[in-house]
Protein backbone atom coordinates (compact mmCIF):
# COMPACT_ATOMS: atom_id res chain seq x y z
CA UNK A 1 0.00 0.00 0.00
CA UNK A 2 0.97 3.53 -1.04
CA UNK A 3 -0.73 6.65 -0.30
CA UNK A 4 -1.04 10.26 -0.51
CA UNK A 5 -3.14 12.90 1.42
CA UNK A 6 -2.52 16.64 0.67
CA UNK A 7 -4.56 19.42 2.12
CA UNK A 8 -5.47 21.74 -0.99
CA UNK A 9 -7.69 25.05 -1.46
CA UNK A 10 -9.81 25.54 -4.53
CA UNK A 11 -12.91 23.91 -6.26
CA UNK A 12 -14.78 20.85 -5.21
CA UNK A 13 -15.69 19.94 -8.32
CA UNK A 14 -12.92 20.81 -10.22
CA UNK A 15 -10.54 19.18 -8.20
CA UNK A 16 -12.49 15.93 -8.54
CA UNK A 17 -12.95 16.32 -12.21
CA UNK A 18 -9.20 16.96 -12.74
CA UNK A 19 -8.23 13.66 -10.26
CA UNK A 20 -10.76 11.85 -12.25
CA UNK A 21 -9.32 12.73 -16.00
CA UNK A 22 -5.39 12.65 -14.72
CA UNK A 23 -6.25 8.74 -13.59
CA UNK A 24 -7.88 7.78 -16.76
CA UNK A 25 -6.27 9.15 -19.09
CA UNK A 26 -2.58 8.94 -17.85
CA UNK A 27 -2.62 5.95 -15.83
CA UNK A 28 -3.55 3.38 -18.94
CA UNK A 29 -5.41 1.15 -18.93
CA UNK A 30 -7.14 2.11 -15.79
CA UNK A 31 -11.30 1.64 -15.08
CA UNK A 32 -13.65 3.47 -12.75
CA UNK A 33 -14.80 0.70 -10.66
CA UNK A 34 -16.96 2.56 -8.72
CA UNK A 35 -17.61 6.17 -6.53
CA UNK A 36 -19.78 7.03 -4.07
CA UNK A 37 -20.84 10.73 -2.62
CA UNK A 38 -22.42 12.43 0.58
CA UNK A 39 -23.12 16.42 1.66
CA UNK A 40 -23.71 16.66 5.31
CA UNK A 41 -23.48 20.26 7.42
CA UNK A 42 -21.69 22.45 4.19
CA UNK A 43 -19.09 19.20 4.43
CA UNK A 44 -18.70 17.35 0.55
CA UNK A 45 -17.04 13.54 0.56
CA UNK A 46 -16.19 12.08 -2.85
CA UNK A 47 -14.67 8.49 -3.09
CA UNK A 48 -13.77 7.20 -6.31
CA UNK A 49 -12.17 3.73 -6.78
CA UNK A 50 -9.81 3.15 -9.55
CA UNK A 51 -8.21 -0.13 -11.22
CA UNK A 52 -5.32 -0.82 -13.89
CA UNK A 53 -3.76 -3.97 -15.11
CA UNK A 54 0.04 -3.81 -14.05
CA UNK A 55 2.42 -5.40 -16.83
CA UNK A 56 5.24 -5.39 -14.25
CA UNK A 57 3.08 -7.17 -11.27
CA UNK A 58 1.10 -9.14 -13.93
CA UNK A 59 -1.93 -8.49 -12.31
CA UNK A 60 -4.71 -5.99 -10.94
CA UNK A 61 -3.67 -2.43 -8.75
CA UNK A 62 -6.22 -0.48 -7.19
CA UNK A 63 -6.45 3.46 -6.25
CA UNK A 64 -9.45 4.63 -4.32
CA UNK A 65 -9.10 8.45 -3.98
CA UNK A 66 -11.49 10.29 -0.84
CA UNK A 67 -12.10 14.04 -1.41
CA UNK A 68 -13.37 16.04 1.43
CA UNK A 69 -14.29 19.57 0.76
CA UNK A 70 -16.27 22.75 3.06
CA UNK A 71 -16.39 25.61 1.26
CA UNK A 72 -12.65 26.12 -0.55
CA UNK A 73 -10.47 24.56 1.94
CA UNK A 74 -10.07 20.14 0.79
CA UNK A 75 -8.30 17.18 2.02
CA UNK A 76 -7.68 14.93 -0.60
CA UNK A 77 -6.21 10.75 0.19
CA UNK A 78 -4.67 8.85 -2.64
CA UNK A 79 -4.22 5.10 -1.24
CA UNK A 80 -3.40 2.43 -4.14
CA UNK A 81 -2.79 -1.27 -3.39
CA UNK A 82 -2.56 -4.30 -4.53
CA UNK A 83 0.31 -5.17 -7.45
CA UNK A 84 2.18 -7.96 -4.93
CA UNK A 85 1.93 -11.72 -5.69
CA UNK A 86 3.32 -12.69 -2.93
CA UNK A 87 1.97 -14.87 -0.05
CA UNK A 88 3.14 -13.62 3.00
CA UNK A 89 5.22 -10.90 2.91
CA UNK A 90 4.92 -7.76 0.31
CA UNK A 91 7.62 -7.86 -1.87
CA UNK A 92 6.69 -6.03 -5.03
CA UNK A 93 5.22 -2.23 -4.27
CA UNK A 94 6.60 -0.70 -7.52
CA UNK A 95 2.91 -1.11 -9.61
CA UNK A 96 1.10 0.69 -6.75
CA UNK A 97 3.99 3.47 -6.65
CA UNK A 98 3.71 4.03 -10.34
CA UNK A 99 0.13 4.07 -10.08
CA UNK A 100 -0.34 6.95 -7.46
CA UNK A 101 2.34 8.87 -9.18
CA UNK A 102 0.61 9.24 -11.99
CA UNK A 103 -2.10 11.31 -9.94
CA UNK A 104 0.67 13.10 -7.46
CA UNK A 105 3.05 14.35 -10.56
CA UNK A 106 -0.11 15.64 -11.92
CA UNK A 107 -1.59 17.23 -8.97
CA UNK A 108 1.79 19.00 -8.28
CA UNK A 109 1.55 20.63 -11.36
CA UNK A 110 -1.97 21.93 -10.76
CA UNK A 111 -1.37 23.54 -7.63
Amino acid sequence: MTKYEKKLKGDFEEILEFCHNTVMNKSMPSSFEGGSDYSVYGVRIAVRVYERYSAFGGNRVSLNLTLIGSGEDLFLSAIASGGSQALIWKVNTYSEESFLSTLVESLKKYT
